[in-house]
């Protein structure tokens, strides 16, 4: 236990063989139970979490687990099976995984068809609500995260301060600098997208997946509706705002190794930008239009088709003078002031937002 609050952290892991076994056996002591997601690896990686959650078992007790302890389902012959337990567990997490039998704190998940990262996050979310975990973190299996920093996430869930805790590796110079400049780059436009999308105006560095989230947070975001791909970090900010839950904004450095990302960004960039759009808009209609009534969706909704329609008119007063070869200065100059508006109501929008969930972001630097 940490301060009294059980803790539970989730592992997806994918394809870590060389990896993920370290980042089992260096687990904090205060941590009481692992989830480990092996979401189809086509390597190693499985028997590498069997047996660093044995080696970890034994560390902790002097002693390696006991038969019962790994596998308590019973052949006809009354001897044990080697079979993984598939019928325990709630139904959703059943119907998606193969659920092992516990060896000592670990609880080794396989995963039926590969899900993704936020697949697997999903997985380990649910087993975390079965067993009524007090906080919830994620690690990544590759080793980029410093389990040294961990209490610094769990600190705002348990003092109550916050619902949902995240590293932020743009919070400080000296943490930016450690990330290489394309990563940056990336991040920051991620970043700005998912302010608007979110609400949360505070809130950087949305792509980070160490977290620590409060029982009380898993339950009212609806777990089992969760994004399964790469933007599961993204659209739960989403669901957190629109359930009024506060975020803690943790500054904390990168860690890069000789992991390899499988992030496919062809696919990541256009399915990660409609999501948020899509979140943007489910926000907007749920909290502000039909739960409550807050004129910034208004703003939002008005700002942004008066500035679709002055493009719109400028684009046809070009092609009509290209055309035709006529004067185009008035129809540009009426065009822009169209489009001006528009830009005007949504920066209108944008101040209502950052001011209405301002109360529910803080900020953690070094």
């Amino acid at each position: 236990m940490y301060r009294e609050a059980t803790v539970g952290v989730v592992i997806p892991a994918y394809n870590e063989e060389g990896f993920v076994g370290d980042v089992i056996r260096e687990m904090p002591d205060y941590v009481d139970r692992i989830y480990v997601i092996d979401d189809q690896s086509t390597d190693g990686t499985w028997d590498e979490i069997l047996d660093a959650a044995r080696a970890d078992h034994e560390e902790r007790t002097g002693s390696p687990p006991p038969i019962a302890d790994a596998h308590d389902r019973q052949r006809d012959d009354g001897e044990p099976s080697d079979q993984p337990r598939a019928d325990g567990g709630p139904e959703a997490l059943m119907n998606r995984a193969v659920v092992h039998d516990s060896i000592g704190r670990v609880l080794p998940i396989q995963h039926r068809e590969n899900m993704g990262a936020g697949g697997a996050i999903k997985t380990g979310y649910l087993a975390a609500l079965e067993e009524g975990v007090t906080a919830t973190a994620t690690v990544d299996a590759d080793g980029q995260m410093d389990l040294s920093q961990l209490p610094r996430l769990l600190d705002p869930i348990v003092e109550g301060a916050a619902d949902y805790a995240k590293g932020n590796r743009l919070l400080d110079r000296e943490y930016r600098s450690a990330m290489p400049r394309f990563r940056f780059v990336g991040n920051s436009m991620l970043t700005f997208l998912t302010k608007v999308a979110s609400g949360y105006w505070k809130t950087m560095d949305p792509q980070n997946g160490y977290t620590v989230i409060s029982n009380d947070a898993l339950e009212a975001v609806d777990v089992e509706n969760l994004y399964e791909y790469y933007g599961y970090c993204n659209d739960l900010l989403v669901k957190l705002n629109v359930n009024e839950m506060r975020v803690a904004d943790v500054g904390m450095p990168a860690v890069y190794g000789d992991e390899e990302s499988s992030i496919e960004y062809s696919t990541y960039i256009p399915n990660v930008s409609m999501m948020l759009l899509r979140d943007f808009l489910w926000r907007l209609r749920t909290k502000h239009l039909v739960t409550d009534f807050h004129p910034l969706a208004l703003f939002y909704l008005f700002g942004a088709g008066v500035a679709g329609v002055g493009i719109v008119a400028a684009l046809w007063t070009l092609v009509n003078a290209i055309v035709r070869s006529g004067s185009v200065l008035v129809s540009t100059t009426a065009s822009f002031l169209v489009f001006a508006l528009g830009v005007t109501l949504l920066l209108f929008a944008m101040v209502f937002d950052m001011a209405e969930s301002e109360h529910l972001e803080r900020q953690y630097r070094q």
